[in-house]
């Protein structure tokens, strides 16, 4: 077991040096690991903007003009082949609810875009469909946690955390891994649960931390009146001793991490002001961004965060927006939450793109499942929805060397089953980190005597077709 000065050095080389994490064997952690293979890395950061509640792709990307002549019919059971459906639905009949939205084409690539989503039809051609995720999880919470942590069940990390854990942050004096959340302008009702950005059974300070949405994003930054600042160091320098002290007699890891983040603690009292104050950022940013971008908190806020942490060199961003759970009001509850994201979310791209920090910064899109074909409620009436569906969905990819105006895998009529080139979530994860030059077959954490992947233990591949 290394001790933590060793830890740091190796973090620092790590973070920094141009082979990154593929380059190096991962054996000497603070817990044993295995070997990772050399694979050069085509992205220093991801940027993930997280849907959560499962945007419907029949209204956003996949288009199926068909069904309109099926409105009202019942889907066949030779397309339903007796899947699951949740206790929402499965009482009622399952008719055909055809998408209530136009598409058009657009860009080079041709891609298919909803009209609720001008701004992104805008920026196709910087961006990767891929129209046939899967996952096995029909109800939010396990979904959203298969889709963040590899497994239905809490206490793994989080795909941001096994980033942390092995590539850590060129910034010392902001966290490898910052949480943002959509400050909503009424209530929310879809929770978001810790472990969605928790380390699991890695030491805890590889966890997400969560940013406040509000105009403070960390409370209690200034030190009390009367308290210097070379009075604070002193104080920190004597806990820090202490704390390493006992690091050396009892290798705990928590040890460790509680002397890392006091240091964090005592930097971010600097970097977090600095990386608030948008005095610095002209006029036409808030306007690429959209009106809500000068509220604080808000997803377009936070998508000009995101942008400045990458700019800082943060390794991992995730961005949390709620509520596209389309039970009932499809019509104008999708279109609310298509309003909130769909400017912010091009204007990230477009600006990472302008400011040359696309090529290297992976972007990811998507929820944690998409919507069933069938209406949910009286198919025909304004207050329909739909309810979850994990056999396919679509989410989006751009930068970090995912191939530009590319659409890959598609569904049946129906948008119920994959058709062509499934990616399951374990897909998903493998190419992301393929990306970060971290193989996912080797790339492990010994806990309890198991080796632990992201990926887990069935098969997961690298879905190259979509790479540059």
């Amino acid at each position: 077991m290394n001790n933590f000065s060793d830890e740091l050095n190796r973090r620092t080389f790590l973070g920094q040096s141009g082979l990154n994490l593929g380059a190096i064997a991962l054996g000497g952690l603070l817990n044993d690991t295995n070997a990772v293979s050399r694979i050069a890395p085509k992205a220093k950061r991801v940027i993930f903007l997280t849907q959560s509640g499962g945007p419907s792709q029949l209204e956003l990307f996949d288009y199926k003009p068909g069904l309109r002549k099926m409105a009202g019919t019942e889907l066949p059971e030779s397309i339903r082949q007796g899947q699951r459906l949740t206790t929402m639905t499965s009482g009622q009949k399952q008719l055909i609810l055809p998408g209530i939205t136009e598409f058009s084409r657009h860009g080079q690539s041709g891609a298919t875009v909803s009209e609720w989503l001008p701004h992104t039809a805008s920026i196709a051609d910087e961006l990767c469909f891929v129209k046939s995720m899967v996952t096995d999880q029909i109800n939010h919470a396990p979904a959203m946690t298969k889709f963040l942590t590899g497994n239905q069940i809490p206490g793994r990390p989080s795909f941001g955390a096994w980033t942390s854990y092995g590539l850590g942050s060129v910034n010392k004096n902001l966290p490898d891994y910052l949480v943002l959340i959509s400050r909503m302008k009424r209530p929310s009702d879809q929770p978001l649960y810790d472990h969605y950005w928790g380390s699991g059974f890695l030491p805890s300070k590889y966890q997400g931390v969560k940013l406040r949405n509000a105009k403070d994003s960390v409370l209690y930054l200034r030190d009390p009146d009367g308290l210097p600042r070379e009075v604070r160091r002193g104080m920190l320098d004597g806990i820090g001793e202490l704390n390493q002290k006992r690091f050396e007699q009892t290798g705990d890891p928590e040890i460790a991490t509680r002397i890392q983040q006091y240091e964090m603690a005592y930097r971010m009292q600097t970097s977090i002001p600095e990386l608030n104050d948008l005095s610095d950022e002209p006029e036409s940013v808030f306007e690429l961004y959209g009106p809500d971008s000068r509220r604080p908190g808000s997803y377009a806020a936070n998508c000009i965060m995101a942008r400045r942490l990458a700019e800082r060199g943060v390794r991992f961003t995730q961005l949390f927006h709620p509520d596209w759970d389309h039970h009932s009001r499809l019509p104008s509850w999708c279109t609310a939450r298509c309003r909130d994201t769909d400017q912010p979310s091009a204007a990230l791209i477009k600006d990472l793109k302008m400011r040359g920090l696309l090529d290297d910064t992976l972007v990811i899109w998507g929820g944690e499942f998409g919507r069933g074909v069938a209406g949910q409620g009286k198919w025909d009436s304004p207050e329909a929805g739909r309810d979850h569906h994990p056999r396919c969905f679509t989410i989006w990819m751009a930068g970090g060397g995912v191939k530009p105006g590319t659409t890959y895998g598609a569904t049946d009529n129906f948008s119920y089953n994959v058709a062509e080139n499934p990616v399951h979530v374990r897909d998903l994860h493998a190419t992301a980190l393929n990306l970060l030059g971290i193989d996912h077959e080797s790339f492990s954490y010994r806990f309890q005597g198991l080796d632990f992947k992201l990926t887990g233990v069935e098969s997961a591949r690298v879905v190259r077709d979509i790479l540059v």
